[in-house]
Formats: C-alpha cells, structure tokens, sequence
C-alpha cells in the first residue's frame, strides 16, 4: 500500500519525492537518479494540488471554447 503523498510538508527540502519511500535527501535507497527529486511544492509553490495544468483552467472557471478560424479575404 502506497503512502499517503503529503501536501504541504513542513521541510520538503529534507526528503526525496522520487518514490514511496521518501528517502533523506542524503541517503536515497532506491536509486531514482543522483539527485533527489523535489516536492511540487518545491516547483509550483503553494496551491500546486489544485492546478490542473491546463492553461485557463481554474476551480469554478469553465474552459472557454474556441471559434474555428475563417479566412476573411477568400472569396468564392
């Protein structure tokens, strides 16, 4: 069973993210790289569980649709 991923942990700087082991950054056991992986807080700040990652895309906000592009200066 897999860890429950902490949201908002006090020193994410002390950890390895890389896996469900959560390793001390300087003592990572299962090999994930040289270098530890960071927490998303660490690269998206606070708030990054709510993102979807879809640009204009919030909570609450829906997706504006596009019109499909019409080339004004045919004629026919």
């Amino acid at each position: 069973m897999a860890k429950r991923f902490p949201i908002n942990p006090p020193h994410p700087e002390r950890n390895c993210w890389g896996c469900d082991r959560f390793c001390a950054a300087d003592a990572l056991l299962c090999g994930n790289g040289s270098e530890r992986t960071q927490h998303p807080i660490e690269t998206f700040g606070p708030g990054w569980e709510s993102w979807s990652g879809i640009p204009g895309e919030k909570d609450g906000d829906a997706a504006a649709t596009e019109a499909p592009a019409t080339d004004a200066g045919s004629t026919g």
